[in-house]
């Protein structure tokens, strides 16, 4: 038996839409925004009182995030995937909140740069999108293109961290 069958999972009601998160032995293995799934018809406010430390942590990081208290997650992560796609996510980690950068940039960061389709296409199989943050990835003329979650998802976590980001918090 591998170690990813063994899963606890929550939703999350984020202002952009329901998510499921998933841990696998103490870390976050995903994040997947839920359409329409049997499951999430039972979805219950107060079943994240149930989960995990790690899944309530999340939840919270996520509540802090959306209200422009969190600009980076402190959260051990787990997403599975081929070694490219890791390290694809991984420099999505690095680009910092409010910031965006092209496809070409992030194949450059991992010293790649004929690979922009590659990324393009781990971008999109990123397991835990917003805290692995895809959607700061856009072409290089500056258009949005591409979010798993759908442009008007990735169009409002953009204008959220940007909105936030020229803020003053005191």
């Amino acid at each position: 038996m591998s170690d990813r069958s063994i899963e606890d999972y929550c939703y999350y009601q984020s202002p952009i839409g329901l998510i499921r998160m998933g841990e696998t032995g103490g870390f976050l293995t995903r994040a997947d925004f839920v359409e329409q799934s049997p499951e999430s018809e039972h979805f219950q406010p107060d079943s994240i009182s149930n989960s995990s430390t790690l899944l309530k942590d999340a939840c919270r990081q996520l509540d802090e995030y959306f209200e422009g208290r969190r600009q980076k997650f402190d959260l051990a992560l787990k997403p599975h995937g081929t070694d490219f796609q890791r390290s694809a996510w991984e420099s999505l980690l690095r680009i910092p909140y409010g910031e965006t950068r092209s496809y070409l940039q992030q194949a450059e960061s991992i010293r790649n740069p004929r690979a922009i389709r590659a990324i393009g296409q781990a971008n999109s199989r990123n397991p835990i999108p917003i805290i692995i943050p895809c959607h700061r990835v856009i072409g290089k003329n500056g258009s949005l293109t591409g979010y798993a979650g759908g442009l008007d998802r990735k169009t409002r976590l953009l204008a959220l961290e940007h909105s936030f980001m020229h803020e003053q918090n005191y």
